[in-house]
């Protein structure tokens, strides 16, 4: 199979011939993994049981899924990735801000994906054949993780698309053993070990459960799902079995390895770590199941994450080709794994990451998804690509290729966020103002969301006299996608 060529320029639609059955396939078999199930640990090392946990991420997950899935319908119509098609509400420069988000967010979860299927491989090669748990032993299983998923991220879509399909039936298979494996020793009682509620009450530790675990998993995409939509024809495919295939996808994808991984922590005792008591309360017949868990699902997952931020890079440096970018990132997400296993805490810097990437991602999100409902999911796919084509002009110039409307009203959601997040080593000061609960995703969004429309509708203060005229302009143009 031939090495994909496209970057985020604008895919023609002779090319574009997945469908939604695609969708699914993708989002579901690249979520089977260590790097997705791990999330299902958080609430029971909070302090929850099993019940608490379970609906916590049940709540976050539909929720999350709820605000994020209209997102793909972005990309079905513009043909590229959803950073460059935010161009439409930020600018064509002002597009480099969901660059950034995406590239911060794939670049954590792909640290993440590898640095914990990393653990459980090596935790299973010592138990099977005495392999010594030192330095050189994660090297070694952390490099060939990457160099695999290398692989499959250069190589492109196609590639990854063929491997979600086989992970999905055969991952799902994996699982279903692992819960026969762990089955006789499950209970549903909070575990002693994690110390009673993370946050001192139920309420507010069962909050952040349902943001750090559930929330979180659909955000994770907000900047991923166009990279499997442009590939989705409008003209074969319509706009409602897009948005149900991607809330399909999202919650099957997202809510069975997370409640795999609730499950096996109350099985396995996990309160403190979840690799290590995993490996250890597997019975032996279920060891090579999870070695090849552990390695094919990690590289299918880190594989697609790896794939989006060659494209973001792709689109910060438009002289860069999507190949040398994802090679490029590739060797800081392995950096960023040996940093995560020698200085993090897992729990700490799982939970510091998930909510200050949320709570900067989510008015972005917002913003653009007012703008996909105030243009009807009209856009110019050849005024997107201005930028990627070093020039200039077009209907989403706006000044200098940045809309200051939309920019600050990001800048305005994130910094609230910010002020408002709940993490173990950090509290905003806005907590004061929400009892102590973490609502950081909710005022950022809320914040960037009422800012930005407030802003498109008033006077042109500070803006050039024609943002408001190309703001018009987008919304009226008729569909050209």
């Amino acid at each position: 199979m031939p090495i994909e060529q496209r970057g985020v320029d604008t895919i023609p639609d002779e090319e574009r011939t997945s469908g939604p059955r695609d969708l699914v396939s993708i989002l579901l078999g690249s979520n089977l993994c260590l790097g997705v199930i791990i999330f299902g640990w958080l609430p029971p090392s909070f302090g929850l049981d099993w019940w608490s946990s379970v609906s916590s991420i049940v709540a976050g997950t539909v929720i999350g899924t709820a605000l994020t899935a209209p997102l793909a319908l972005v990309s079905l119509r513009t043909a590229t990735n959803l950073s460059t098609s935010s161009g439409a509400q930020f600018g064509v420069r002002g597009r480099l801000v969901g660059s950034v988000v995406g590239l911060l967010l794939a670049l954590g979860y792909t640290a993440l994906t590898v640095w914990i299927g990393g653990d459980v491989m090596i935790g299973v090669l010592h138990r099977l054949f005495g392999l010594p748990v030192d330095g050189l032993a994660y090297a070694v299983v952390y490099a060939l993780l990457a160099a695999a998923t290398v692989a499959g991220a250069v190589y492109g879509y196609r590639v990854l698309l063929a491997m979600s399909r086989v992970l999905a039936v055969g991952m799902t298979a994996l699982l279903a053993l692992g819960v026969l494996a762990y089955a006789p020793h499950f209970t549903t009682a909070a575990l002693p070990e994690a110390g009673g509620f993370l946050l001192g009450s139920f309420w507010p530790t069962w909050l952040l459960a349902a943001v750090a675990a559930g929330l979180s998993g659909p955000i994770a995409f907000i900047t991923l799902l166009g990279d499997y939509t442009r590939y989705i024809s409008p003209s074969r495919h319509s706009s409602r079995t897009v948005l149900h295939a991607t809330w399909l996808g999202l919650i099957a994808g997202l809510l069975v390895p997370q409640l795999f991984g609730t499950f096996t922590a109350y099985a396995a005792r996990a309160a403190l770590d979840y690799a290590g008591p995993l490996v250890s309360a597997s019975p032996a017949w279920y060891l090579v199941p999870l070695l090849l868990a552990a390695s094919a699902g990690s590289v299918g997952n880190a594989g697609l994450m790896l794939y989006s931020m060659g494209l973001d890079l792709d689109a910060i440096l438009p002289r860069a080709s999507r190949a040398r970018a994802t090679l490029t990132v590739a060797v800081v997400a392995t950096v960023c794994v040996f940093v995560g296993h020698y200085a993090w805490n897992a729990q700490s810097a799982m939970t510091s990451f998930v909510l200050l990437l949320t709570a900067i991602g989510t008015p972005w999100a917002v913003i653009t998804l007012i703008g996909f409902a105030r243009s009807r999911g009209s856009y110019d796919p050849d005024a997107l690509q201005v930028f990627n084509r070093r020039s200039r002009g077009g209907i989403y110039w706006y000044r200098a290729g940045w809309n200051v409307r939309a920019t600050v009203s990001w800048v305005l959601g994130a910094t609230v966020g910010l002020l408002a997040v709940s993490l173990p080593s950090y509290e905003g000061p806005l907590l004061s103002l929400t009892g102590g609960v973490d609502c950081s995703f909710v005022l950022s969004g809320l914040v960037g969301g009422v800012a930005y429309l407030a802003l498109s509708l008033s006077p042109a203060s500070g803006t050039s006299g024609s943002e408001s005229a190309q703001e018009g302009i987008s919304v009226a143009a008729g569909p050209r996608s």
